[in-house]
């Protein structure tokens, strides 16, 4: 146990927030503490200084890719302790590609770790999400990891993200329409439901029991114990 007055000596995963919203960050720090608290590994999070609010749009999306790495890469220089492992906590995965390739530690991205879930043998799989100006970024995530044959498309609330954002019932009222539509009518044997900000509402909607939900952050985080316990067996 970590001796009072000293720093907590446990291993620990930064989860980066592209989007400026310390809410947001709060809340997918939570969902990554009570996934990874069975293996003693910590988590500390960390919100984007600067770009966008919400990522609602392709544009966001890239912009948001420079600010992640500069905010890793300026915590890492700061006396926050070393991380064991980073994940982004967009499912765009912005800025995780540029991570990877600077990073000694295993950089793993909400978006990558839900398809690669999802797909998992073999499965058809859909996405349920509120950002429509996104779809086609969440289609190439699936290219990316060698899962497009199994995506049954991606299926969208009614209202807005911002909208939606500023009414949490119905938010989970219409992501859950959603993804009944990708069950009923695509034929998805697994249901991701895509964006960071909606972790909450992934974690009721799967407590409902419709459908094989997965959830973004704890996935990460389950793809983040895998490849350390990949490492810890390759130098064992």
């Amino acid at each position: 146990m970590p001796q009072p007055g000293r720093p907590d000596q446990r291993p620990t995963v930064l989860l980066v927030n592209p989007n400026r919203d310390r809410v947001t960050t709060a809340l997918m720090t939570a969902l990554a503490e009570e996934a990874l608290r069975p293996s003693g590994v910590g988590v500390r999070g960390l919100t984007a200084a600067a770009g966008p609010s919400m990522i609602v749009d392709e544009a966001a999306l890239a912009a948001a890719a420079e600010h992640v790495v500069n905010a890793v890469m300026g915590d890492l220089r700061g006396d926050g302790g070393a991380p064991v492992a980073v994940v982004v906590g967009a499912v765009g995965d912005p800025g995780r590609s540029a991570l990877a390739s600077r990073l000694a530690v295993p950089v793993v991205g909400i978006g990558q770790a839900s398809v690669l879930a999802a797909s998992a043998n073999g499965r058809r799989f859909g996405m349920a999400t509120s950002t429509p100006a996104l779809v086609g970024s969440l289609e190439r995530l699936a290219v990316e990891h060698g899962a497009a044959d199994r995506l049954t498309g991606v299926r969208l609330t009614t209202g807005g993200p911002l909208e939606l954002a500023a009414d949490p019932a119905r938010q989970l009222e219409e992501l859950t329409l959603a993804v009944r539509q990708c069950v009923e009518i695509d034929g998805a044997e697994t249901v991701i439901i895509a964006g960071g900000p909606l972790g909450d509402a992934a974690r009721r909607i799967a407590a409902l029991g419709i459908a094989a939900i997965v959830e973004p952050v704890p996935s990460a985080c389950a793809l983040v114990l895998r490849r350390l316990d990949d490492r810890a067996g390759a130098r064992g």
